[in-house]
């Protein structure tokens, strides 16, 4: 089949698959209509207002003295200050709104079909990174068809309104192919034409998958080649109508040939790759032409009446492409795709079991690239270490009698958040981020069944819901505005007071001004009090937000300030620790601490052979200070010390300890995945940090 026949019947089914979800969500569409007549100009949730208000003033898209000259002289609620800043967003634009627009048009291309000797144009794609390019799957639909197709750049108008002299390039699946049908995407490489990638020349989209690039009623903004044209521009009469999980609804006058284009916000960021129009239609389901009549497949797409259009979400294209099994060259073609996609990662193994090559109807994986996918973990799969006697609750987990010789054990304790959570799948989890980082030091992988794995998860929660009269807010991190995260957090009783110390230490320790008098926090500082200003200090100026700073530092407030929780977690722990031989102590966040007092618990039979802190806060003087062992020291006996941090890990923000720990303590400083600068798995994936451990363990 011809690509451009292919291409029109799967071009029709997505328009038939996006008028069904335009009828689907016609409620929540007339509501937004109803609110916008009413004078409601961001008709969306307070907790995206409030996450894309938070954005805009990050990047400087609204610059901070216009946010505070607009709401000087009113007494203004945490919400309607936010939509005053998008609404400055939205009427006002900086002159830098136009370079940057010209900027993300150079990164659009044509997509033409070579068909009996001819060109046909069949749609628009655009750069993601300095060697890849996106556009839909029903424009490139395989590596077949993929082939027979090219693509040009600066296919577009001189400021002399003459056409400009293009540059054509080819395509290379056969090198990286990816398509998808569902979310109608596809993801290729483009061929140099002189060794320099084309992303150098034309430049390229960085690509987000965090949230808080659109709200609903904010313009969207859309490059591409309509009908096969010259490049073109839809800026006007357009706004965000309904956002789905997947998808987006929006009003931008488009014709056949956008298909593949970029969905701009006004900061020039992609929110979406533009994939159908949503046709009209009778109430028996048939499409309508721009007369009201039935409209015929003879007719041609450019009969049809359109009342909107459909945009695949950015987010969920990019979540996708994370799970998807690729072999190393295809993973780190990802991973230029740049730190903001989060797929930095994409260079490592899974973490867990391997994907099924097939569910259970057959279908294999929807992937493709110019090699065979391969999906790999960092040992082979073994069977799960011995385990305590099950009494209906996740325990913790120990390891095989045989496990290093019998006489060295890996201990392995957690961090906070991990109630509810599967122990075996945490212990395979942190096996495989050692894994990974032994493999790339040349050195042996472990079992995940030869590591303790003491688990507290449950404990801690049960105990600390057990002592507070208010009850925690569940999801927080997802579903409350920015401007509540300190006061929602807090911890009842005295825990409180040490939460608040944990917190503006911290900030002053990311160098915050004692008066928090900076362009930026003086906004802040007429919405929110003191705590609140040095939390969202410490968001800015690491890779955690808010939600997840306050929790953690909640929770290690709640296990020094709690004799009765300290006490049920330190007695949980021991449970699954081994009582005699050489202990290799790994630990996390929270579990940093609480590894910390462990070692004043061990029996006399047990012997440190090393400590690793990653992601630690026994730097800040309100953590020491509350310590079983009374302040920055270890308890009796020296032993190496390995303390790994991450400058953008707002939980480390007091290391490195070397200045106030005395003893054979080693700083590493590394720089972890952006959205992953806490995580365990990126700590422990470093080279010269799983070396340090796999030696001692003798894995050499």
């Amino acid at each position: 089949m011809a690509v451009t026949v292919s291409e029109g019947a799967e071009r029709l089914m997505q328009a038939e698959a996006a008028a069904e979800r335009y009828q689907r969500t016609s409620a929540e569409r007339q509501d937004v209509e109803r609110q916008l007549d009413a004078g409601v100009k961001f008709p969306d949730s307070p907790e995206a207002i409030a996450v894309r208000a938070a954005r805009l003033l990050d990047r400087q898209a609204v610059p901070a003295a216009a946010a505070v000259e607009s709401i000087r002289d009113e007494h203004l609620t945490a919400p309607a200050a936010y939509e005053r800043i998008l609404g400055l967003s939205k009427e006002l634009q900086a002159w830098s709104f136009l370079p940057r627009g010209a900027r993300a048009a150079r990164t659009v291309a044509r997509i033409s079909a070579r068909e009996n000797g001819r060109e046909l144009p069949i749609g628009t794609g655009f750069l993601v990174s300095p060697r890849l390019l996106m556009t839909n799957h029903h424009v490139l639909p395989d590596a077949a068809s993929t082939q027979q197709c090219l693509v040009e750049f600066d296919a577009q108008v001189t400021v002399d309104n003459t056409p400009g002299a293009s540059i054509r390039l080819e395509l290379d699946p056969g090198t990286f192919f990816v398509a998808n049908e569902r979310l109608d995407f596809a993801l290729v490489l483009v061929r140099s034409a002189d060794g320099v990638p084309p992303g150098e020349v034309f430049g390229w989209n960085r690509l987000s998958v965090q949230l808080g690039k659109l709200v609903i009623g904010e313009p969207v903004n859309v490059i591409g080649h309509p009908m096969g044209r010259l490049k073109e521009v839809a800026v006007r009469d357009n706004a965000l109508q309904v956002r789905m999980d997947d998808f987006l609804h929006y009003k931008t006058d488009t014709e056949p040939g956008n298909s593949g284009s970029p969905v701009f916000n006004d900061q020039w960021e992609v929110v979406a790759l533009h994939h159908s129009g949503v046709p009209d239609k009778d109430e028996r389901g048939r499409t309508l032409r721009k007369d009201g009549k039935v409209w015929q497949p003879g007719d041609g797409d450019d009969a049809i009446a359109w009342v909107a259009n459909e945009g695949v979400r950015i987010s969920s294209i990019l979540t996708h492409l994370a799970g998807l099994p690729l072999d190393p060259a295809g993973r780190a073609l990802l991973a230029e795709m740049g730190p903001d996609s989060g797929l930095q990662e994409a260079g490592a193994p899974p973490r867990t079991a391997p994907l099924p090559p097939a569910d259970a109807t057959g279908t294999p994986p929807a992937a493709t690239t110019g090699t065979p996918p391969v999906a790999t973990t960092g040992t082979p799969p073994v069977a799960p270490g011995p385990t305590r006697e099950s009494t209906g609750t996740r325990v913790g987990l120990r390891a095989g009698p045989t496990a290093f010789g019998g006489t060295r054990h890996l201990v392995f304790v957690h961090g906070r958040s991990q109630q509810g959570k599967d122990v075996e799948m945490l212990r395979r989890d942190w096996s495989a981020g050692l894994n990974h980082g032994l493999t790339r030091a040349g050195m042996a992988p472990i079992d995940p069944g030869d590591t303790w794995f003491p688990y507290y998860g449950d404990t801690l929660i049960g105990a600390v819901e057990r002592n507070e009269s208010v009850p925690r807010p569940a999801t927080a991190t997802r579903t409350a505005t920015a401007g509540m995260a300190a006061e929602a957090c807090a911890p009842a009783g005295p825990a409180r007071g040490t939460y608040e110390r944990l917190i503006a230490e911290a900030a002053a320790n990311a160098h915050m001004p004692p008066d928090g008098a900076t362009a930026n926090e003086a906004f802040g500082g007429s919405l929110v009090g003191a705590l609140q200003r040095q939390l969202s200090w410490l968001a800015a100026k690491t890779d955690l937000d808010e939600w997840v700073i306050a929790t953690i530092l909640r929770d290690v407030a709640a296990y020094l300030d709690d004799q009765e929780v300290r006490e049920a977690v330190l007695n949980e722990v021991l449970r699954s620790v081994p009582t005699s031989g050489e202990l290799v102590l790994v630990t996390h966040s929270l579990g940093t601490v609480v590894g910390m007092d462990l070692l004043t618990r061990l029996g006399p039979d047990v012997n440190m052979a090393l400590l690793v802190t990653a992601g630690s806060p026994l730097g800040l003087d309100t953590v020491q200070s509350r310590l079983l062992v009374g302040g920055p020291k270890l308890p009796d006996g020296q032993f190496p010390w390995v303390n790994v941090w991450c400058p953008n890990d707002a939980v480390a923000i007091g290391c490195p300890l070397g200045d106030t720990w005395q003893s054979e303590l080693t700083d590493m400083a590394v720089t972890n995945a952006r959205d992953r600068a806490h995580d365990i798995e990126e700590y422990l994936l470093h080279p010269e940090v799983a070396a340090r451990i796999g030696t001692v363990l003798g894995a050499a």
